[in-house]
């Protein structure tokens, strides 16, 4: 979130590298990383230099729109895989690094959100067509009941459903019967000192006066949150999962 979120995922990235004896890939949901909305070619960039394999997005990719045309030429950038047919950009691909393959599956949600191709249905099909055991899937949702709905709907095809959104991370880490690892929200990365990233000053005359205004990106009480997830590459199940939740001040007295 902004430039609190990027300043944290700089600091954090490598450290978390060490603790867990290294990453093969680091996935990162994008899309309020400029100023709170939308992608630019030199947020991206940044990202990229902090340690970010691949970066998801959602409802706001297409806030900047001199961005939307890296989209076609960007595979390490997904929009929602369950855009119609003929959207730029791409919502899905297979990654691989250190020798190890990963499908990575960027969907959104249509409970209170856009309403676009069925999440389950193109999932579904795009895990079967992958051609590799590993397949992480971002579900980019608002209504909590959605997200666990896919989560179990995929269970056994795929690897790991972890949803984004909502800037608030939950509680609820887990590997389902099938052996996908599951969690709700993998929470923000930013100042969480205001309203999901936002001052607290400029979000609220919203909620009194039903009037726009202009939210600012908050930068206080920043924290680094995200999931640590381990894949038995040969069979795509999952081993591991644990939740990560760092206060950014205090990472940086250490």
């Amino acid at each position: 979130m902004g430039r609190p979120g990027r300043e944290a995922a700089a600091l954090m990235i490598p450290r978390l590298r060490e603790e867990y004896s290294g990453f093969d890939f680091v996935i990162a949901n994008g899309e309020n990383s400029a100023a709170g909305f939308g992608l630019t070619e030199k947020v991206m960039k940044e990202l990229f230099s902090c340690g970010i394999d691949i970066l998801t997005n959602g409802n706001h990719v297409w806030d900047k729109k001199e961005f939307i045309p890296l989209l076609d030429g960007e595979k390490a950038v997904l929009r929602p895989a369950n855009h119609p047919e003929g959207t730029r950009g791409r919502g899905f691909a297979v990654y691989e690094k250190n020798g190890e393959k990963l499908a990575v599956l960027c969907l959104q949600g249509r409970t209170f959100m856009q309403a676009l191709d069925c999440p389950f249905r193109t999932a579904e099909r795009l895990a079967a067509e992958c051609g590799v055991p590993a397949i992480f899937v971002d579900i980019h949702a608002e209504a909590t009941s959605e997200k666990r709905a896919l989560g179990m709907y995929l269970d056994g095809k795929v690897s790991a459903v972890v949803g984004t959104h909502t800037h608030v991370q939950t509680a609820d880490e887990e590997i389902m019967p099938g052996g996908t690892a599951y969690l709700t929200d993998a929470g923000m990365t930013g100042g969480h000192g205001g309203i999901i990233g936002m001052t607290a000053e400029s979000v609220l005359p919203k909620f009194l006066t039903g009037t726009p205004c202009k939210f600012e990106v908050c930068d206080r009480n920043a924290r680094f949150q995200g999931v640590v997830i381990e894949i038995d590459s040969e069979t795509g199940r999952a081993l591991d999962i644990r939740r990560i939740n760092r206060a950014v001040d205090e990472e940086r007295k250490k």
